[in-house]
């Protein structure tokens, strides 16, 4: 580990930089990776559930309509962020990532809003009247709306940053790592949305 760290610090800034973002964006791909299959277990569990029977049909509330557009406009607002990096036009970057941040709160607030119609359905999550299609609706949106809590988090993160005037052309590690992540969560969202809307 020492002479790991020797070696590292004798490297000139660019190529410990390079090593820093393979390193940084490696250990993002395992993670989505791992979240991906852990969508994709329930997603299983989900048609297997469906297939014995005693599954009740119901439409998806319009709210998750409407999150889905949301959700969508925010990975252009994330892009028009990234982008402004490349070419240093700091009020791009900064722009762009409220307006992302300002998307996933709206996000949030719909998918809540969502429940609520479901719930005023007599669509809940558990109790006597209760079903599993409702039960597992409610538990897929909130596991995914709890990963992106994490992305607010981290957009806020690096909205701080960005009016300290960190992200530029040379140096948009933290920037592009956040935008991985929150274009994997839109994709993510469309894939379950269009899971849920047609295996009813």
């Amino acid at each position: 580990m020492v002479m790991a760290t020797i070696r590292l610090d004798n490297l000139n800034p660019e190529d410990r930089q390079e090593i820093r973002k393979k390193t940084s964006k490696s250990i993002l791909w395992v993670a989505m990776g791992t979240i991906a299959m852990l969508f994709s277990g329930f997603l299983s569990a989900y048609i297997v559930r469906q297939e014995e029977g005693q599954w009740m049909e119901f439409a998806l509330p319009t709210e998750f309509f409407y999150s889905t557009v949301i959700l969508l406009v925010s990975s252009v607002t994330m892009w028009w962020a990234t982008n402004s990096a490349k070419h240093n036009r700091y009020g791009g970057i900064k722009w762009g990532l409220l307006a992302t941040l300002v998307l996933g709160i709206a996000f949030s607030v719909t998918q809540y809003i969502a429940w609520g119609t479901l719930y005023d359905q007599t669509i809940v999550f558990a109790g006597s009247q209760s079903n599993a299609a409702g039960s597992y609706l409610y538990v897929i949106t909130a596991i995914h709306l709890v990963h992106l809590f994490g992305g607010i988090l981290s957009l806020i993160y690096t909205f701080a940053q960005s009016l300290r005037r960190k992200y530029h052309s040379e140096n948009k590690l933290g920037l592009e790592l956040c935008a991985i992540y929150w274009h994997f969560l839109d994709v993510l969202w469309v894939i379950l949305f269009l899971f849920l809307y047609n295996v009813r």
